[in-house]
């Protein structure tokens, strides 16, 4: 087990700002959990709007090669990058909070 030493003012704040019916380890799962969904939630706005810009998902972007239908345009190729990353993002994060459920979930039964 690893063992982490506070600071006295840095667990002040984790105990103003989450429950202190939690431990240490309880209340850093919920601030990462908290980052997850965040990040989670900026992916989706970054996918939404692509979505709506280009009236089609990013799968069917790239099956319609629209880049290249685009002309490579400076727009067309940043969009082409922050759909992408907005996508994988979308994945990774919702993988990590399974994870996070499950150790939850483990350490509860």
């Amino acid at each position: 087990m690893l063992t982490i030493n506070l600071l006295e003012q840095t667990k002040a704040f984790l105990d103003e700002t989450l429950s202190s019916d939690l431990d240490a380890d309880a209340k850093v799962r919920q601030l990462i959990r908290a980052e997850y969904l965040r990040e989670l939630s900026r992916f989706r706005r970054t996918d939404l709007a692509m979505v709506h810009k280009y009236s089609m998902t990013f799968d069917e972007f790239l099956a319609q090669s629209m880049v290249e239908k685009l002309g490579y345009s400076w727009e067309v190729e940043q969009d082409a990058m922050a759909w992408e990353t907005a996508v994988g993002g979308i994945l990774t994060m919702e993988r990590k909070l399974k994870q996070l459920q499950e150790l939850d979930h483990e350490l509860t039964a």
